[in-house]
């Protein structure tokens, strides 16, 4: 199928600038490169600077090199491929120091592109903020510079515990407001993170909000035997609570774990951790040893779909500090799978508000409440708090959500 091109007049020029990007298989490298993918399909000159692929496991696999420069074109679009630092522990400091070794080896190149190719827009996505100031520079020659915002990761590295101390809060916080204050638009995925935004002193009149979202064609419910139960040696009567995706801190995967330790006398009730990410050694060691707890690599694309109808129920744990920091991208694939989704959420918050009326809700942290929501859902075969998150995923869909991007980037002006 064919497209318009961008601009009557001429192909309109774009450099995406951010630290992740296809072939990350989930998180923002997914988003991001579907979005470069989709402006090249609709007639848009599109560049790409970026890391190698490293999320979630936070380390890069042949044929990429972590410290070498590369280039490509990955789907339509010119990719640069700028070095990244990165150890096997990824917890703490180096959560600062690995985005900010991809800014620096990053920003002469993103500087080259902006100077030769004279983009009309600088799409800079967040996380990073460290590469605003180059993605910025683009103004001074007539560009539009719009910053995606999927993670407010300042905000998420003090709630986790990445950074500390007030003072150095109080002067990075400072910082943020005044670079987020010289884009010429923003672009975030949830309601509450524009309020966040809001609040540090983005106009609202350039703030849009395009949800992340979901193929609804290629993640539906599938009535046929699952080869992950086959492979985990579990049978159709075994009951499996899952969690697919990143690994993190934010996750806050303990609680799921907790509830798995709690619930270790029940028959045939099953907890599978699919995924990979910084923290997902130290889980396994200390949680491994549970019988009804089992852990999976990250899967291919051609396997999400059976991957997340193995579960007879989808948990969604989130840290209480990261709450309305992001809103967690798995979401939409939870629900089109069909199938039902216990999440802890407070009362407030979007994820809350998004799924109040069709998912389980339970207080972030507790792990006794996940537990028994879990007991009764197996002892009842449903529970009244589920609705039809099929529906729900509606507002997820793919190419609507697409169109609101491409959209908005037509529509911000200085």
């Amino acid at each position: 199928m064919s497209h318009p091109v961008a601009n009557d007049k001429s192909t309109r020029k774009i450099l995406v600038y951010g630290i992740n990007y296809a072939p990350e298989m989930i998180g923002v490298g997914r988003f991001t490169g579907e979005i470069g993918a989709d402006l090249v399909e609709h007639g848009y000159d599109v560049s790409v600077v970026t890391a190698p692929p490293h999320y979630p496991g936070w380390r890069v696999i042949a044929p990429f090199h972590a410290l070498r420069y590369a280039s490509e074109t990955r789907d339509g679009a010119k990719t640069l491929r700028c070095p990244i630092l990165l150890r096997a522990d990824m917890r703490g400091i180096w959560r600062v120091i690995a985005p900010l070794s991809f800014a620096l080896t990053s920003a002469p190149v993103a500087l080259w592109r902006i100077v030769k190719d004279r983009p009309d827009i600088v799409l800079c996505i967040e996380p990073t903020l460290f590469v605003a100031p180059a993605a910025l520079f683009a103004k001074a020659f007539g560009a539009r510079a719009i910053l995606h915002v999927q993670d407010l990761e300042i905000d998420a590295a003090f709630a986790v515990g990445h950074l500390k101390g007030k003072a150095l809060q109080s002067l990075v916080m400072k910082a943020e407001s005044w670079l987020l204050k010289q884009f010429t638009g923003v672009i975030t995925i949830s309601g509450q993170m524009r309020k966040r935004l809001i609040a540090k002193g983005v106009e609202p009149s350039r703030i849009g909000i395009v949800r992340n979202w979901v193929d609804l064609a290629k993640i539906r419910p599938l009535d046929q035997p699952n080869g992950f139960r086959r492979e985990l040696t579990l049978t159709d009567k075994d009951f499996v609570v899952l969690y697919a995706g990143n690994v993190g801190a934010k996750q806050a995967l303990e609680v799921v774990l907790d509830a798995a330790r709690l619930l270790a006398g029940k028959p045939h009730l099953h907890f599978v951790i699919a995924g990979d990410g910084p923290e997902k050694q130290r889980l396994m060691q200390d949680y491994g040893g549970l019988p009804n707890v089992h852990f999976l690599p990250l899967q291919p694309e051609a396997r999400l779909c059976e991957l997340l109808n193995l579960a007879d129920l989808h948990v969604l744990p989130q840290s209480r500090g990261a709450a309305d920091l992001v809103l967690p991208s798995k979401l939409g694939g939870m629900l089109a799978s069909g199938k039902p989704v216990l999440a802890t959420a407070d009362a407030g918050t979007e994820l809350f508000e998004v799924l109040n009326g069709a998912a389980i809700l339970v207080p972030a942290g507790d792990s006794e409440a996940v537990a028994a929501e879990i007991g009764h859902l197996i002892g009842h075969g449903e529970h009244p708090a589920l609705g039809d998150g099929r529906k729900l995923a509606q507002i997820f869909e793919r190419e609507t959500c697409l169109a609101q991007f491409r959209a908005y980037l037509a529509a911000t002006n200085d």
